[in-house]
């Protein structure tokens, strides 16, 4: 029964996943957004996490993604652009190198919090899993003290999402000078 969780929560994961990437339309793009992260919420309840599920379903699927849909319904989005010609020509070869480091800093990451949990083990705090909210309070120790860096980069990243949302909707006034 477990792999067949796994297997049809891996598949909703890759279908939106592409449907994320080959989706034409914003919104249908945003749509399939909403099946990978209950995917992820399904993936969440099979390992028995089931707080983490609510508030994949609860933040990501429902807060963000309604946030990204209001943004390009804001905006109207209702043609495509021509993608061949750049309003800056410099966006290109500096995503390249933006992508670069921020593939060196997740690798970085990962080599550094292999080490770290060599040397501590999986981190547990075993006095206090007795208490009813343990695991709520280690959770938040860990998310709001040992890694508040990665939290506050995270709220970045989502905004920089919605600013990439409204640049890639926006509307270039046609040859006239009149806007839509």
């Amino acid at each position: 029964m477990e792999l067949f969780v796994f297997v049809a929560a891996s598949a909703m994961i890759f279908a939106g996943a592409l449907g994320v990437i080959l989706r034409p339309h914003p919104v249908h793009a945003a749509l399939s957004l909403v099946l990978t992260l209950f995917g992820v919420a399904v993936m969440f309840v099979s390992l028995h996490a089931h707080f983490l599920a609510a508030v994949q379903v609860i933040v990501y699927a429902g807060a963000i993604v309604v946030l990204f849909l209001f943004v390009i319904m804001l905006l109207g989005v209702d043609r495509t652009e021509d993608i061949n010609i750049e309003p800056l020509t410099v966006q290109r070869p500096l995503a390249l190198i933006v992508g670069a480091g921020i593939a060196a800093i997740v690798s970085a990451a990962v080599v550094s919090s292999a080490d770290i949990l060599d040397r501590q083990g999986p981190g547990l705090d075993l006095t206090t899993v007795d208490s009813p909210d343990a695991n709520i309070r280690q959770m938040a120790r860990s998310v709001f003290g040992d890694h508040v860096f990665a939290f506050e980069l995270t709220s970045v990243l989502l905004l920089v999402a919605v600013v990439g949302t409204v640049l890639m909707a926006r509307r270039i006034p046609s040859a006239g000078g009149k806007g839509k």
